[in-house]
């Protein structure tokens, strides 16, 4: 199991998918909890590998990261530019607009939601497709 992390000051965004690409979980949660929901993923899933953006706050979250997780994990950075416009369209196939939403043009819409889960599927999607 992959542990995708979306760095960020305020609010991080997670997902746990399998090397077969099934997505287990994802969430969009506050930076003040990241300890205790990795922690706790962990003992949920089999992760192997985490795999985080190389952007914003990213040091810092490393170092973190390295304090928390079991010393056996590795940590790897995957490239992260343009993820949040791919997580925006990839947002859109996972949850098709419904209503009136379906009549604005794609490049105009914008989820209703944060949607750094998402980025953190396209992250784990990158690694795989590097490996």
């Amino acid at each position: 199991m992959i542990l995708g992390f979306d760095p960020g000051r305020e609010k991080c965004g997670i997902a746990v998918m399998g090397k077969d690409s099934q997505l287990y979980y994802h969430q969009v949660i506050l930076a003040s909890d990241v300890s205790t929901i990795i922690q706790s993923l962990c003992q949920q899933f089999a992760i192997e590998i985490v795999v985080m953006g190389d952007q914003t706050t990213s040091k810092m979250w490393k170092q973190k990261l390295t304090e928390i997780l079991p010393k056996s994990l590795s940590i790897i950075q995957v490239n992260e530019r343009y993820s949040t416009l791919e997580a925006r369209d990839r947002y859109w196939q996972m949850y098709p607009p419904k209503g009136l939403t379906r009549l604005i043009p794609k490049g105009m819409r914008t989820p209703p939601r944060p949607i750094d889960d998402i980025v953190a599927i396209v992250l784990i999607e990158r690694y795989l497709n590097r490996i």
